[in-house]
């Protein structure tokens, strides 16, 4: 059993926290929001993530996880110190340092003992580097301690599975015996472990994201493309995907990326490379691109619709992505607050953000289902693909409805079967094309016949 400290009860800090003090350590969590600390000693969880508010109990009650405000109590014993606070966006979309800061200055004014400081959140290339300097002149007497870059690979909605379960566990260090040590934490997980340098560890984080997000932005280009073609941009992306090359992961077309890490970190390396004199030509793109797809479905409805001025629209999905309630960069948020600067009238239903979103979006009327979102609408856009939307009786839904638009905006419902119920059906990059008895065929059977009538195979 270890002594682990973590720095940050946010997102990454909760989970790092939990799922560490249920492989069997001694962890105590600090953070400075005291309603925060308070609300978890009472067992309340101040985030949506499937499983943790069970974890974080049975690991309290075992006696394994406590929370504190105190640093004095969290460093009191800890061999291992995880930073895991935030790093928002700064003006210029570099990283925001101002919390690091204060947890490097406060572990030095505090540490009596040697410890590993474990860099968990997210930070610019040669933050470890700065980090280890504000200790060593700060502290008021020398004790040795060694910095190590932990970059986490969460996803909203499978953090823990993905704690539990990872692709690989990336180490950097200029001292090799102290990753070593934090290898020895992640061993009962069995990963693939990669030992490294400090810099090229907190690289690794942001050139992984950044390859995700170009993969999404990249699909919705060519979604773009396929609507001006006439091609169906899920049949292409599966072709894509049975190239062991390419992979069948992030190809799939919708409304973009969003949540705490994407959007930041593009923008956070963007910056890095702009200050050290490089030019990155394709993460401006790879953002641009994301902004666009928000627009488009704007674009889409007052087309459809003929203008917006007093439409009512549904919005299935408020998060930005399913099973969180993270509203952070999500595409509703920009998709509602311009469809109501437009004169619309706005209603959306979803399972759990919409505490958040009331916050984030005045002026959005929240409902209690889907069906109540479907009540008098002009159009239904989907936003977010929840489960549940996926089996909604949308013969219902039509009924309810004023209008017959539905816009799919993640492209999980069948056209043809939407067309039969009566919907002017739109995805995302999905060209429907007639058949001769007026159905809809996907673009490679019309295709297809196409070629047959004309001489082809």
């Amino acid at each position: 059993m270890k002594t682990i400290c973590v720095l940050g009860a946010g997102y990454v800090g909760l989970v790092t926290g939990t799922c560490f003090a249920d492989l069997g350590n001694e962890v105590v969590c600090l953070d400075i929001d005291k309603n925060k600390i308070d609300g978890l000693k009472q067992g309340e969880v101040p985030i949506y993530e499937p499983g943790l508010a069970e974890l974080i109990t049975r690991n309290m009650r075992a006696g394994r996880l406590d929370f504190t405000t105190s640093y004095a109590e969290a460093l009191g014993a800890a061999e291992f110190v995880f930073i895991a606070v935030g790093t928002p966006s700064g003006v210029d979309g570099e990283a925001d340092l101002q919390y690091v800061r204060m947890a490097a200055e406060t572990i030095a004014d505090v540490m009596d003992h040697p410890m590993i400081i474990i860099n968990k959140s997210t930070v610019p290339v040669g933050t470890g580097d700065w980090v280890a300097d504000i200790i060593r002149k700060r502290q008021k007497s020398h004790v040795p301690f060694w910095v190590v870059s932990n970059p986490e690979f969460l996803r909203e909605g499978s953090a823990i599975h993905d704690f539990m379960h990872p692709d690989r566990v990336v180490l950097g260090s200029l001292h090799r015996e102290a990753a070593e040590k934090v290898a020895q934490l992640h061993r009962p997980l069995q990963a693939t472990i990669q030992i490294t340098d400090l810099r090229t560890a907190e690289m690794i984080k942001y050139a992984s994201n950044a390859f995700l997000a170009t993969r999404i932005s990249f699909i919705n280009e060519i979604a773009t493309i396929c609507e001006r073609l006439g091609a169906d941009v899920k049949e292409v992306a599966v072709g894509m995907g049975h190239d062991k090359r390419i992979g069948p992961h992030f190809l799939d077309a919708g409304l973009g990326f969003g949540g705490s890490c994407f959007p930041k970190d593009v923008r956070a390396l963007e910056h890095m490379a702009l200050v050290h004199g490089a030019h990155p030509q394709l993460l401006r793109a790879v953002l641009d691109i994301n902004q666009h797809q928000r627009h488009q479905i704007v674009v889409k409805l007052r087309s459809l619709l003929g203008g917006l001025n007093e439409r009512r629209l549904g919005l299935l999905g408020l998060s930005f992505k399913p099973n969180t309630d993270d509203m952070r960069e999500a595409p509703s948020v920009d998709i509602a607050r311009q469809l109501l600067r437009e004169g619309a009238e706005v209603q959306a239903f979803d399972p759990v953000s919409m505490g958040v979103a009331s916050r984030m979006v005045p002026g959005l009327r929240l409902v209690e289902s889907a069906y109540e979102v479907a009540e008098g609408a002009d159009a239904l856009v989907l936003i977010t693909e929840w489960n549940e939307f996926r089996h909604l009786d949308m013969a219902r839904i039509k009924e309810a409805m004023r209008g017959d638009v539905l816009l799919d905006g993640r492209n999980i419902w069948n056209p043809q079967e939407m067309m039969g119920l009566g919907f002017r059906y739109t995805g995302v990059g999905r060209a429907a094309h007639p058949a001769e008895d007026g159905a809809w065929i996907s673009a490679t059977d019309y295709n297809g016949a196409v070629l047959r009538a004309n001489g082809g195979s």
